[in-house]
Formats: structure tokens, C-alpha cells, sequence
């Protein structure tokens, strides 16, 4: 069940890999999360040392009045993933172009997971073309259905 996704990523982004990864949270933040709350506009992955953490992701509290005085809404989140893929993403991020950022959060077997992907950022006229042709396919499959 996809619980916040990143509709503005899979527009200003090509994706180049996915990985599943998953994330460090406190109890009253999955709740938070299980109740429609959050926001990955503007998130993305960072380092420190050799762990990732998801940045700027906006989680406000689930109730204010039974919320920590110290909670931050948007801290930083520890990702866990396998050391050899947080290397292969450690190599990844040091070419230039290529980031990643979290694409959705979602509940897999009572786990709370993020799919976070390597990506290039695409340019306007890239993302104009990518309209075009989208537009073309849809037009494309109107008249071939009117003739069937």
C-alpha cells in the first residue's frame, strides 16, 4: 500500500535504477505516515560517512499535544540499506549529473519501505519531447480504438 509518493520526481527526472530501502522512524512518525501525513516534494538522499539519510522529507506530528517538544519535522532519516549497495550508490552519486531521491513510502509486511532512485535530472526541451510523445501515443490509440 503506497502511503506518499513523488509525482514531481518521476517528471523532472530520468530514472536510471531503483532500490528499496528501509526507513529509520519513531513510532508516533509511522502513525503520522498511516494517517495521510508527509511530503517528499524537495526531498532527496544525502551522506554522511558512509550511510545515507533521507533529507528535507516533511513529516508533521500525528498529535501535536502528544508530540516530543524536540521533534523536528523535517530531521533527518537514516536509510538502511546493504552495505554493497550503499557503496555502489556512494560511487554512483560522485559522477556529475546523477542524485537520488525517493520516489514513494510505502507498507510492505507491516515494514515502512522507500523506494529511492539513482536519477539524471532532464532538461526542458527533454521533458517537452517527453510530452510530445506521450501526447502522440494517446492520440495514436484514440484513432486506432475509433476503427476497431
Amino acid at each position: 500500500m503506497v502511503l506518499i509518493q513523488n509525482r514531481e520526481a518521476l517528471r523532472n527526472y530520468e530514472i536510471l535504477e531503483r532500490f528499496v530501502a528501509g526507513i529509520e522512524l519513531k513510532g508516533f512518525e509511522v502513525k503520522a505516515l498511516f494517517s495521510g501525513k508527509g511530503s517528499l516534494k524537495g526531498a532527496y538522499v544525502s551522506y554522511k560517512g558512509d550511510e545515507l539519510f533521507l533529507k528535507n522529507f516533511n513529516l508533521p506530528p500525528y498529535q501535536s499535544q502528544n508530540t516530543p517538544r524536540d521533534y523536528e519535522p523535517t530531521r533527518d532519516r537514516k536509510l538502511l540499506l546493504h552495505r554493497k549497495e550503499i557503496n555502489y550508490l556512494l560511487n554512483k552519486i560522485k559522477q556529475p549529473g546523477l542524485t537520488i531521491v525517493p520516489l514513494k513510502i510505502y507498507n510492505q509486511n507491516r515494514l515502512i519501505k522507500v523506494e529511492i532512485a539513482l536519477v539524471k535530472g532532464l532538461k526542458k526541451y527533454e521533458k517537452r519531447e517527453k510530452i510530445r510523445k506521450r501526447e502522440f501515443q494517446r492520440q495514436k490509440e484514440r484513432i486506432l480504438k475509433g476503427r476497431i
